[in-house]
């Protein structure tokens, strides 16, 4: 029984926090208490405590705040990602700052997220990082077009092209897919659309089949990979 129990905690993803307020880290481990894909290995308050947890215990993913008292971020990922080339870096953050989000991008992070994002879709980033996928949150993204706009295609061109491989979703679905792609609840989408939960539930079961994906939260990963949003 307790190799089965090893082999279980060896398969999930190695997740540290690196946050200097001890409620905030408390807060975002209590998410991944009843995660059947996601362990929170190592906590950290500050930069310098980070780097050495990093050092020792080799996680796969890093959720760490841009503020931390002693160094910051972007310089506790300088100093350490040469040495564990394989850690993927996610930054959370409440900074939106068209200098740092680009720092962060030439650093290599694999995500950029801001803290007032919806909590359940933190489980999902963390495995979609740990991947080798990235998450940007989407105004980050609309930064990157400004100082990149050779580089990363604007909405429209994006939305073209989701259309073009998803045509068979309707005008209403895609107001809906936007919606779930806030958070917003199935209440919350008929509260928005004048329409019943039963019909926003419907919706929301129709874009599911039709994009492919298990859940509302695939669903909003996927509109957002496509660049729909």
């Amino acid at each position: 029984m307790e190799n089965i129990q090893q082999n279980k905690s060896t398969d999930k993803v190695r997740l540290m926090l690196i946050d200097d307020h001890k409620l905030f880290r408390c807060g975002i481990k209590s998410l991944f208490e009843n995660s059947n894909n996601i362990c929170v290995i190592a906590e950290a308050q500050n930069g310098k405590e980070g780097i050495n947890k990093i050092l020792s215990q080799n996680p796969d993913v890093v959720l760490l705040d841009l503020e931390l008292g002693d160094i910051n971020g972007l310089e506790l990922i300088e100093k350490v990602s040469s040495q564990k080339p394989n850690v993927k870096f996610v930054i959370l953050t409440s900074h939106l700052n068209e200098h740092v989000i680009n720092k962060a991008m030439k650093l290599g992070i694999y995500g950029y997220i801001l803290k007032d994002i919806n909590s359940e879709f933190l489980d999902m980033i963390v495995k979609t990082v740990s991947s080798g996928a990235m998450w940007i949150d989407k105004k980050a993204v609309q930064i990157l077009r400004e100082l990149n706009p050779n580089v990363i295609p604007n909405t429209q061109m994006s939305r073209s092209n989701f259309k073009s491989t998803h045509a068979n979703l309707t005008a209403r679905e895609y107001e809906v897919l936007k919606l779930v792609v806030d958070g917003k609840s199935n209440q919350q989408i008929a509260d928005k659309l004048n329409i019943s939960e039963h019909t926003s539930k419907a919706h929301v079961c129709n874009i599911i089949q039709k994009l492919v994906v298990d859940d509302r939260t695939q669903a909003a990963v996927k509109a957002i990979r496509e660049g729909i949003v």
